[in-house]
């Protein structure tokens, strides 16, 4: 009969362990592809909230120039309006034309700085809303980044210490994470105290 090898146990341990390892190392390097994603995902979001919310100032500031120039020609029409009918009658045709055209021309403008008033605020109010949003995104990211950099650490402590559980915990702690940046980018749920 012919003479079959029969493997050592310690060497079947040490391939299984380095299969193990193998697994391990590749799903951590997984979870640091999405700790990058994550980390995207959430630097976007605050910058797209930072900017949100300068152009959102930016729009209340115009909003308060045209409110104010709104109220110079309407305090300039009433101004002209009391002249016209205190003096108007006695006023040389010259002048009383020029001071009705000035009248109209204090309308025109109230009318106008009126209009663009409103589509300022409509634009500011759109940016704020941007910036709410991203806001509303930011912690879901950054809880993300947390639970996926604390799954790196246990699946990197399981490939040191060969203890599975660690590694099971790893891959939890990866899939709440993954899940937490999916909703940052989608919002398809929320979570109270997040908000």
């Amino acid at each position: 009969m012919a003479d079959i090898e029969v493997p050592n146990p310690e060497e079947l341990e040490e391939m299984r362990a380095k299969g193990f390892t193998r697994r391990v190392a590749l799903t951590t390097a997984l979870f640091a592809v999405m700790l990058a994603i994550t980390s995207l995902g959430g630097n976007n979001a605050m910058k797209e909230m930072l900017l949100a919310q300068q152009e959102a100032s930016n729009q209340w500031a115009f909003y308060q120039s045209k409110v104010s120039r709104e109220q110079l020609c309407k305090t300039n029409k009433e101004l002209v309006g009391a002249i016209l009918l205190e003096r108007g009658p006695s006023m040389r045709p010259e002048a009383k034309s020029k001071y009705e055209t000035l009248l109209k021309s204090f309308e025109v403008e109230e009318v106008r700085y009126r209009t663009e008033k409103g589509k300022i605020e409509e634009e500011a109010k759109h940016c704020e809303t941007t910036r709410d949003v991203n806001r509303q995104k930011d912690p879901y990211f950054d809880f993300a980044e947390v639970l996926l950099q604390i799954a790196i650490v246990l699946a990197s402590i399981s490939i040191l210490s060969g203890i599975r559980l660690v590694f099971y915990f790893s891959i939890g702690a990866a899939v709440i994470g993954s899940v937490l940046s999916i909703n940052g980018f989608s919002m398809l749920f929320q979570i109270p105290f997040f908000q």
